[in-house]
């Protein structure tokens, strides 16, 4: 499994910008697509995921009301909505994809997001 991430960019802060990810390879009908973050000097946080089957989202607390994560089933494409961005968002986002939403398996190669104030 392949997963292409896209979108990062520089905004400054109360914009928004929308990530995306691209699965292709082996692939099942039942698996959960999100996003991790890391800033320097920071753990890698977990963001939000997505349901493959049910459509079910999760996010974490800091992004919720601001970020939708949503799929896109026919492209194998997962997207991330990010608005009202601050700059503690800086980070790099990587998509990952695995079997629940507590384990992923894959990921992608990260894509930098950068909130100016």
């Amino acid at each position: 499994v392949q997963l292409q991430a896209s979108g990062g960019g520089l905004v400054q802060a109360g914009g928004s910008l929308r990530l995306s990810c691209a699965a292709s390879g082996r692939t099942f009908s039942s698996y959960v697509m999100g996003w991790f973050r890391q800033a320097p000097g920071k753990e890698r946080e977990f963001v939000a995921a997505i349901s493959w089957s049910t459509g079910s989202t999760y996010y974490a607390d800091s992004v919720k009301g601001r970020f939708t994560i949503s799929r896109d089933n026919a492209k194998n494409t997962v997207y991330l909505q990010m608005n009202s961005l601050e700059p503690e968002d800086t980070a790099q986002y990587y998509c990952v994809r695995g079997p629940r939403v507590s384990s992923y398996d894959y990921w992608g190669q990260g894509t930098q997001v950068t909130v100016s104030s």
